[in-house]
């Protein structure tokens, strides 16, 4: 657990404020509420991908209320709550993974060669 602990915040390049992280039994939680949210949504589209993936254009919709949430508590005096982080943070990582998986299969269709930069 104590990996976890310690990796989570780097991979998701997580800032772990307390006041905006979620508590368990007393225990915070390794990453914030947003960062959470997006772990969630990542793991929700790798559960789903296969039956049901959004277009290219949901997918970038489903981004924008994390980014405008986000934008708006860093330029404004607005302050977010970390229900409103959770739940932006969930749609942006369930669009995130299904843009990654999305991208992967078109440089699979083009037949793009990883082979001759990993042989370099």
């Amino acid at each position: 657990m104590d990996k976890i602990n310690k990796w989570l915040p780097i991979i998701f390049g997580c800032h772990t404020r307390s006041d905006r992280s979620f508590y368990f039994r007393g225990k915070k939680f390794p990453i914030c509420s947003r960062c959470t949210g997006e772990l969630i949504g990542i793991i929700i589209s790798i559960m789903t991908f296969k039956f049901y993936s959004p277009n290219l254009l949901v997918n970038i919709l489903i981004m924008i209320p994390m980014l405008f949430d986000g934008l708006l508590q860093l330029l404004t005096k607005y302050e977010s709550n970390n229900i409103k982080r959770l739940i932006t943070g969930i749609l942006f990582g369930y669009a995130l993974y299904n843009l990654f998986i999305m991208s992967i299969g078109y440089v699979w269709k083009l037949g793009y060669d990883f082979g001759e930069y990993i042989n370099r």
